[in-house]
């Protein structure tokens, strides 16, 4: 209820700040719940991303840290969050959005290599996408990296790429891993030259 009645809210505020949220392919998302998975540019991205793919509500990993301020705590729970220590990350990483995804009303946005200036893939959402029995559905973002850029209202664009399945069988090896991970990192390659072949990120 608080998710369905704060996105217009967000939307609304994002459109008087910018106005130029454009979106890309959203047919290719699959019916039924997914993972979304984006290479880790900017903070607002989740916040992007959950617009673009309304109505669909997602889950999403917070930094333990945040939960401790009792306003925040109260917004990232009724916002479908749920706490990572990000130095002991435990198995509730992997249960508590497996758990959510197999319920089939949510789904989740994720960030493979967990931090904006890291290029290195973790296996989390391929575990949690073997597990859950749901597809990896690549998204990118292109547009400012400051929020004096969003406030400039250069335009934020957002682009959907084609599922990724994880067969159940498939053990999560090395090999397997370095597999997906290629196919993602492919996959948002793909997706930026699509949408701009002369976009490049550079960290901020």
């Amino acid at each position: 209820m608080f998710y369905r009645f704060v996105r217009p809210i967000v939307r609304f505020i994002v459109w008087v700040l910018n106005g130029h949220l454009h979106v890309h392919h959203k047919e290719r998302i699959p019916s039924g719940n997914y993972i979304l998975v984006a290479p880790h540019r900017t903070w607002w991205e989740p916040i992007m991303f959950a617009l673009a793919a309304s109505p669909m509500e997602f889950m999403f990993m917070a930094k333990i840290e945040l939960f401790k301020n009792p306003v925040l705590r109260f917004i990232l729970n009724h916002a479908h969050a749920f706490p990572v220590d990000r130095k002991h990350p435990g198995p509730s990483v992997l249960k508590i959005p497996v758990k959510g995804l197999k319920a089939g009303k949510l789904s989740l946005i994720i960030f493979p290599s967990g931090t904006r200036h890291s290029s290195e893939l973790k296996s989390g959402a391929l575990v949690i996408a073997k597990l859950s029995k749901k597809p990896l559905v690549p998204v990118v973002y292109q547009g400012p990296l400051t929020f004096k850029g969003v406030l400039k209202r250069k335009p934020m664009e957002i682009c959907f790429g084609d599922p990724i399945y994880i067969d159940r069988r498939t053990k999560m090896t090395h090999e397997n891993e370095a597999k997906y991970d290629q196919i993602m990192q492919d996959a948002w390659n793909k997706l930026d030259k699509e949408q701009n072949p002369d976009f490049h990120y550079v960290a901020k």
